[in-house]
């Protein structure tokens, strides 16, 4: 699946590119919170993600980097999340964040950072929907991507196997035509693209690209 990370997009012309996703072969709007805490970058809140819900006819894949986020699992429900990521690192009480999450509805999602071994969710991953592995350092689009995230990905899809969950592995940075396949061979299950599909020249067709070289 490709998620087009709306933190690239044209904020000047939102529900232009909210409606261009709605056309094309994406699967869901990627969309990232941040609280200038967490990391060192303040991207957009509520209000934001309202409007992007106002036009948005695919699923919401909602990426919370904040600290304490338990105080808005209830706010982006209500905002019309369809998977909300938390990260492991900002949660004391990762299980019990989790049927938060899912006592509103919501898939679970549980957001890596690059150093964060991923054994760390092994009694968890049953509860996971999601895992969205940060293969940047989180906080600003653009960044050049990491390549132990390859070794990261085959070691998650053999704990998802041995625990027998059904999680899906979500790889968010750096995503471009050029590491799609590789990635999806991997293990990867949805592929965040948001500087590649954003800056091109069609967008559409950058989203076609990806869905084709790791469909």
């Amino acid at each position: 699946m490709i998620a087009p990370s709306l933190l690239a997009a044209d904020f000047g012309n939102l529900q232009r590119d909210v409606e261009m996703i709605n056309n094309s072969n994406a699967d869901w709007h990627h969309i990232d919170v941040m609280d200038g805490v967490f990391v060192p970058n303040i991207s957009y809140g509520m209000p934001v993600v309202k409007a992007i819900a106002k036009y948005a006819t695919k699923p919401l894949d909602v990426h919370l980097m904040i600290v304490d986020p338990d105080r808005y699992i209830k706010t982006f429900a209500a905002l019309g999340a369809t998977n909300l990521s938390v990260h492991y690192e900002a949660c004391t009480h990762l299980h019990r964040t989790l049927q938060a999450i899912k006592a509103e509805g919501m898939k679970t999602g549980v957001a890596l950072n690059p150093h964060t071994n991923i054994m760390l969710l092994e009694d968890t991953i049953k509860d996971i929907d999601v895992v969205c592995m940060m293969s940047v350092n989180p906080g600003f689009g653009g960044q050049s991507f990491i390549e132990n995230t390859y070794d990261k990905i085959r070691a998650l899809k053999a704990l998802i196997e041995r625990k027998g969950a059904s999680t899906l592995i979500e790889i968010d940075g750096g995503v471009t035509a050029t590491n799609a396949k590789a990635l999806k061979d991997a293990g990867a299950d949805v592929l965040v693209a948001g500087s590649f599909v954003f800056n091109s020249e069609n967008p559409v067709e950058s989203i076609q690209e990806l869905k084709d070289i790791a469909g």
